[in-house]
């Protein structure tokens, strides 16, 4: 990994990407999600500050482990402006976010479940099919598209 010279208060694109391990592309796209910022030299070349590498490790954590963009965005947004996350800041968001993913899993678990369901029987129909047509409450009546319980249809509502 390069060292960066401690008296290097600004990197090119390429300096940020060759140490932060994220592709050019990349740290175009988290600068136009609004997750990083640079300045524009003279020459309409990009600088980043020397916080942007932590920014950029922030945001590369988050992403591994499933957070999206839009809400690594809005914590980041929280921090007083040039403060790049520290510890606290990753403990604080990733317990909030910890439900979330605990929700993701249980989900993602149920998927897997019900695909080995589907390839034990067989059938693949997409009338009644529990992954292709989930909470089909008149599929045993009716074919067609799904329709919502009342109850989850009131909660969509809300």
């Amino acid at each position: 990994m390069p060292q960066i010279p401690e008296n290097v208060h600004e990197l090119t694109v390429g300096q940020l990407s060759a140490r932060s391990g994220a592709a050019v592309s990349a740290l175009h796209f988290y600068e136009s999600k609004g997750l990083i910022s640079s300045r524009r030299t003279p020459g309409n070349q990009r600088r980043y500050g020397r916080d942007a590498l932590r920014r950029v490790a922030f945001v590369r954590a988050a992403q591994r482990v499933g957070i999206p963009l839009a809400t690594i965005r809005d914590a980041l947004a929280e921090l007083p402006e040039g403060r790049t996350p520290n510890r606290a800041d990753w403990a604080r968001l990733s317990e909030a976010w910890r439900s979330e993913l605990d929700e993701r899993i249980k989900q993602l678990g149920q998927l897997r479940d019900h695909l080995t369901d589907c390839i034990g029987c067989g059938c693949l129909s997409l009338e009644t099919c529990v992954l292709s047509n989930p909470d089909d409450v008149f599929g045993e009546r009716m074919a067609g598209s799904r329709l919502m319980p009342e109850r989850r249809r009131a909660q969509a509502a809300d």
